[in-house]
């Protein structure tokens, strides 16, 4: 059976929610802001556009929407067309085609702890 042609961007950035319509600039912005976020490993970052300013917060958990799932994040943005918000997730084949790294595992809640004393 052939696979199926995945829409242009859906391996990058899957929106869960947005106040607004997202145009493909800006779903870009939002993008390379997460990666950025992800790859160090922050909380919080500025975005900056031509038409958008803002910031993207890395929520550091993971989501899952169907067979889509990725570390999640949220945009407050203000844009020419009002201020708004964004919850999206990176999608793991995106991450892996631009060759960031999965971060390591942690531990599970309530698994036995190594001391070193």
């Amino acid at each position: 059976m052939a696979r199926q042609a995945l829409p242009p961007g859906s391996t990058l950035i899957s929106v869960l929610f947005s106040t607004f319509p997202l145009e493909p600039s800006l779903a870009a912005t939002l993008h390379l802001a997460a990666v950025d976020l992800y790859r160090r490993d922050v909380g919080v970052g500025p975005v900056a556009g031509e038409v958008v300013t803002g910031r993207v917060v890395n929520l550091k958990r993971s989501m899952a929407l169907g067979a889509i799932a990725g570390p999640a994040f949220e945009a407050e943005l203000d844009t020419a067309r009002g201020s708004g918000k964004v919850r999206y997730l990176l999608t793991r084949q995106g991450l892996e085609l631009m060759g960031v790294a999965p971060p390591p595992p942690r531990a599970a809640h309530g698994a036995k702890r190594e001391y070193l004393n």
